[in-house]
């Protein structure tokens, strides 16, 4: 067996969810410095440097120049979601090419294949669940909704 299959994203896009959930630590707080940021999330400065115009042309987070200036949220953390994050940086949350909407890829065994309304059960529940996927309810902890979803897979032995 090789392993568990998984749905990947990007080290540019984990990169910006680390940053923001930093950044909803001090929401409401102090701006935090890009070098703070950088070292707390182990990200290359430079990097992340690229990364924090992106967020801010995205309207989610502000710069604050000055000697005590950074960055903080610009927005509420219960209006940014995963998935909108996942989808400006890495553009699809489908699992294969075949049931993405933004990305569609002609696949040779689509008019036989039995696997694709599976694959595109899969993709509308993972997109469903990122997009309800607030960065303020993943910090606290899932809420009831997606506890429950995790449990029933756990108490059927799914392994998922």
């Amino acid at each position: 067996m090789k392993g568990a299959a998984s749905v990947k994203i990007s080290k540019k896009t984990d990169y910006a969810l680390r940053t923001l959930f930093t950044l909803l630590e001090y929401y409401g707080s102090s701006p935090v410095p890009i070098r703070e940021l950088a070292k707390r999330n182990n990200i290359p400065k430079r990097f992340l440097e690229h990364i924090m115009l992106e967020l801010k042309a995205q309207g989610w987070v502000s710069s604050i120049p000055g000697k005590n200036g950074g960055y903080i949220l610009a927005k509420n953390p219960n209006e940014i979601t995963v998935g909108q994050v996942i989808r400006y940086f890495d553009g699809v949350l489908a699992p294969v090419g075949c049931v993405s909407v933004a990305e569609y890829k002609k696949c040779s065994q689509e008019g036989v294949c039995k696997f694709r309304q599976l694959f595109a059960n899969v993709r509308d529940y993972m997109v469903e669940l990122m997009h309800q996927a607030t960065l303020q309810k993943v910090y606290d902890g899932f809420s009831g909704e997606f506890r429950e979803v995790r449990l029933n897979y756990m108490q059927n032995g799914d392994g998922i």
